[in-house]
């Protein structure tokens, strides 16, 4: 069966935008793919952050991954530190690694040119993510649209390594990106992308009343200033995409049609999104209460996971040692 390996920072609860364009896809996955699922808790390292608080967005990580779909006996389920190959076959790639191939990497440049004094760790955050993929030899990396830069050095991580060491019968294989059918999700403001530091996402475990909060002031089509205007759906760019996502096929059709027609005013639209955004994501607030209530299962299946995923990560590392020389072996 292929393998695939995707990571995800521990931000704590899951917003819908991660839900969507990542989570939703790997739950699907999992049935296809022989699947590692890695809550990458050193890549948070990478900028300022309090111990404890790291530990609690990781758990709450754990559980909403748990909630939303991903089965242990299907998905190796697992926390990044808690495998110390992941870090080990980092230290080697960077042996491997062109300084200008990081240099040039956007999202460095992009987050260095923000900051006053720019740390080694954010320069080789590209490397560790190489080191996470291909330490499992994944074929597949379900990744989003800002991340496909880096896949692509993990490509050229593996080519480097393969001509070096293994030159015969490559060793790593050249991962293939798999973008997820929703892709890039508009925050409720209508601008940036949904993320939490901006404060225009929906929590994946929000209750109904919350969700409603923040739902009923998104932006809709700017041009549209009474109920009596026709709309322009696609213009409406967050409330719309979402009807695309959670709403079934017919309710997508009608949403057109009315808002178009001026039949329904934006707020008849948001609540017919909330009806289709609750059916789905009750169930997934449901087991995430479950699983709260019983931290020690939490444990279990992190603990297993690592497990698992070590078995692979000490193969993989048992034959870099052997082709590098570094087995103190005659």
């Amino acid at each position: 069966m292929p393998r695939i390996f995707s990571g995800i920072q521990p931000s704590g609860e899951l917003h819908i935008g991660n839900y969507l364009g990542a989570v939703k896809n790997w739950v699907q996955l999992q049935h296809e793919f022989e699947s590692y699922i890695c809550i990458v808790n050193y890549h948070a390292i990478t900028i300022p952050y309090a111990p404890d608080e790291l530990r609690r967005r990781t758990r709450e990580m754990a559980v909403s991954l748990l909630a939303s779909g991903l089965e242990p006996g299907k998905a190796v389920v697992f926390v990044q530190s808690d495998v110390p190959e992941h870090t080990e076959l980092a230290w080697v790639f960077n042996t491997l690694t062109p300084l200008g191939e990081l240099e040039r990497q956007v999202q460095f440049k992009d987050k260095a040119s923000r900051q006053e004094q720019v740390m080694a760790g954010l320069l080789n955050y590209p490397v560790l993510q190489a080191a996470d993929i291909l330490l499992y030899r994944a074929d597949i990396v379900p990744v989003g649209e800002d991340q496909v830069q880096h896949l692509e050095l993990s490509r050229v991580v593996a080519r480097n390594w393969n001509a070096r060491f293994s030159p015969d019968a490559p060793y790593f294989p050249e991962p293939q990106p798999r973008l997820a059918p929703t892709r890039r999700i508009v925050g409720l403001d209508g601008q940036a992308k949904m993320s939490k530091s901006l404060g225009n996402t929906i929590g994946l475990l929000d209750p109904p009343d919350v969700m409603w909060e923040k739902l009923r002031p998104a932006i809709t089509d700017p041009a549209r200033q009474r109920k009596s205007d026709p709309g322009d759906p696609e213009a409406c760019r967050t409330i719309f995409q979402l009807h695309r996502a959670f709403s079934p096929a017919a309710t997508v059709a009608e949403v057109e049609v009315n808002c178009r027609g001026a039949k329904w005013g934006c707020i008849d639209c948001k609540k017919s999104l909330l009806t289709h955004m609750e059916a789905e994501l009750t169930p997934i607030r449901t087991r995430a209460e479950a699983m709260q209530a019983e931290p020690g299962k939490v444990d279990e299946i992190l603990a297993d996971g690592a497990a698992r995923a070590r078995r692979v990560a000490r193969d993989t590392m048992a034959h870099v040692k052997d082709r590098m020389g570094l087995d103190a072996r005659d």
